[in-house]
Protein backbone atom coordinates (compact mmCIF):
# COMPACT_ATOMS: atom_id res chain seq x y z
CA UNK A 1 0.00 0.00 0.00
CA UNK A 2 1.05 3.86 -1.18
CA UNK A 3 0.39 6.46 0.35
CA UNK A 4 0.51 10.05 -0.72
CA UNK A 5 -0.51 13.05 1.08
CA UNK A 6 -0.91 16.79 -0.36
CA UNK A 7 -0.92 19.50 1.69
CA UNK A 8 -2.79 22.99 1.88
CA UNK A 9 -3.13 26.06 3.59
CA UNK A 10 -6.05 28.50 4.42
CA UNK A 11 -6.90 31.58 7.26
CA UNK A 12 -10.11 31.33 8.93
CA UNK A 13 -11.69 33.11 11.89
CA UNK A 14 -14.06 31.01 14.53
CA UNK A 15 -15.11 31.20 18.02
CA UNK A 16 -15.87 28.65 20.65
CA UNK A 17 -19.35 29.34 21.86
CA UNK A 18 -22.48 26.71 23.11
CA UNK A 19 -25.28 28.62 22.89
CA UNK A 20 -26.85 27.01 25.68
CA UNK A 21 -24.06 28.40 28.51
CA UNK A 22 -24.24 31.71 29.96
CA UNK A 23 -21.06 33.38 28.57
CA UNK A 24 -19.03 33.06 31.92
CA UNK A 25 -19.29 28.93 31.62
CA UNK A 26 -18.11 29.79 28.00
CA UNK A 27 -15.04 31.76 29.25
CA UNK A 28 -14.49 28.91 31.86
CA UNK A 29 -14.50 25.94 29.15
CA UNK A 30 -13.03 27.74 25.89
CA UNK A 31 -11.37 30.81 27.55
CA UNK A 32 -10.32 33.21 24.86
CA UNK A 33 -11.30 31.00 22.15
CA UNK A 34 -14.91 31.81 23.33
CA UNK A 35 -14.06 35.78 22.17
CA UNK A 36 -16.85 37.59 21.40
CA UNK A 37 -15.11 39.22 18.15
CA UNK A 38 -13.78 35.83 17.16
CA UNK A 39 -10.31 34.73 16.63
CA UNK A 40 -8.27 33.31 14.12
CA UNK A 41 -5.99 30.71 13.23
CA UNK A 42 -3.84 30.06 10.18
CA UNK A 43 -4.82 26.46 9.49
CA UNK A 44 -2.67 23.60 7.52
CA UNK A 45 -4.70 20.63 6.00
CA UNK A 46 -2.66 17.22 5.31
CA UNK A 47 -5.03 14.81 2.88
CA UNK A 48 -3.29 10.98 2.71
CA UNK A 49 -5.02 8.76 0.11
CA UNK A 50 -3.83 5.49 -0.20
CA UNK A 51 -3.47 2.69 -3.04
CA UNK A 52 -1.54 0.79 -5.56
CA UNK A 53 0.02 3.04 -8.30
CA UNK A 54 -1.68 3.00 -11.81
CA UNK A 55 0.60 0.78 -14.02
CA UNK A 56 0.71 3.29 -16.88
CA UNK A 57 1.44 6.52 -14.97
CA UNK A 58 3.07 4.99 -11.82
CA UNK A 59 0.48 7.84 -9.69
CA UNK A 60 -1.49 6.57 -6.54
CA UNK A 61 -3.33 9.73 -7.54
CA UNK A 62 -2.35 12.59 -9.83
CA UNK A 63 -1.58 15.57 -6.92
CA UNK A 64 -2.47 18.25 -9.43
CA UNK A 65 -6.25 16.69 -9.76
CA UNK A 66 -6.41 16.14 -5.66
CA UNK A 67 -5.06 20.10 -5.36
CA UNK A 68 -7.57 21.10 -7.58
CA UNK A 69 -10.24 19.37 -5.65
CA UNK A 70 -8.75 20.18 -2.25
CA UNK A 71 -8.56 23.80 -3.35
CA UNK A 72 -12.12 23.71 -4.88
CA UNK A 73 -14.71 21.57 -2.73
CA UNK A 74 -12.40 22.59 1.10
CA UNK A 75 -9.98 25.42 0.54
CA UNK A 76 -12.14 28.13 -1.42
CA UNK A 77 -15.35 27.13 1.00
CA UNK A 78 -13.18 28.08 4.12
CA UNK A 79 -10.13 30.42 3.03
CA UNK A 80 -10.64 34.58 4.76
CA UNK A 81 -14.10 32.89 6.33
CA UNK A 82 -15.96 32.43 9.25
CA UNK A 83 -16.59 29.24 9.94
CA UNK A 84 -19.00 29.86 12.58
CA UNK A 85 -21.22 32.34 10.11
CA UNK A 86 -20.03 31.53 6.63
CA UNK A 87 -19.45 28.03 6.07
CA UNK A 88 -22.28 25.98 5.17
CA UNK A 89 -21.31 22.76 6.12
CA UNK A 90 -20.29 23.73 9.49
CA UNK A 91 -23.80 25.57 10.28
CA UNK A 92 -24.97 24.15 13.50
CA UNK A 93 -21.64 22.55 14.55
CA UNK A 94 -18.88 23.61 17.05
CA UNK A 95 -16.42 25.20 15.16
CA UNK A 96 -13.65 23.31 16.36
CA UNK A 97 -10.94 21.87 14.57
CA UNK A 98 -11.87 18.39 15.72
CA UNK A 99 -15.33 18.82 13.93
CA UNK A 100 -13.88 20.82 10.89
CA UNK A 101 -11.87 17.79 10.32
CA UNK A 102 -14.65 15.37 9.99
CA UNK A 103 -16.68 17.74 8.04
CA UNK A 104 -13.09 17.49 5.54
CA UNK A 105 -13.63 13.99 5.65
CA UNK A 106 -17.24 13.75 4.60
CA UNK A 107 -16.66 15.79 1.81
CA UNK A 108 -13.41 14.40 0.63
CA UNK A 109 -14.93 11.19 0.84
CA UNK A 110 -17.74 12.17 -1.27
CA UNK A 111 -15.65 13.59 -4.23
CA UNK A 112 -12.02 11.39 -4.11
CA UNK A 113 -13.98 8.78 -6.20
CA UNK A 114 -14.32 11.37 -9.16
CA UNK A 115 -10.79 11.88 -9.49
CA UNK A 116 -8.92 8.25 -8.34
CA UNK A 117 -9.42 4.76 -7.26
CA UNK A 118 -7.43 5.64 -4.11
CA UNK A 119 -9.23 5.89 -0.83
CA UNK A 120 -8.97 8.31 1.92
CA UNK A 121 -6.67 7.48 4.63
CA UNK A 122 -6.30 10.14 6.95
CA UNK A 123 -7.32 14.03 7.45
CA UNK A 124 -4.58 15.99 9.62
CA UNK A 125 -5.43 19.69 10.16
CA UNK A 126 -3.20 22.17 11.88
CA UNK A 127 -4.63 25.11 13.97
CA UNK A 128 -1.20 25.99 15.08
CA UNK A 129 1.82 24.65 14.86
CA UNK A 130 1.39 22.69 18.43
CA UNK A 131 -2.35 21.65 17.94
CA UNK A 132 -3.65 19.52 15.39
CA UNK A 133 -6.25 16.66 15.08
CA UNK A 134 -6.37 13.47 13.07
CA UNK A 135 -9.09 11.80 11.62
CA UNK A 136 -8.94 7.93 9.94
CA UNK A 137 -12.92 8.14 9.60
CA UNK A 138 -15.68 6.51 11.66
Amino acid sequence: MIYVSRQEHFNAAHKLHNPKWSEERNREVFGPCANTNWHGHNYDLIVTVKGQPDPETGFVVDLKALSDLLRTHITEQVDHKNLNLDVPFMAGLMASTENLAVAFWEILERELPSITQARLHCIKLYETPRNFVEYYGA
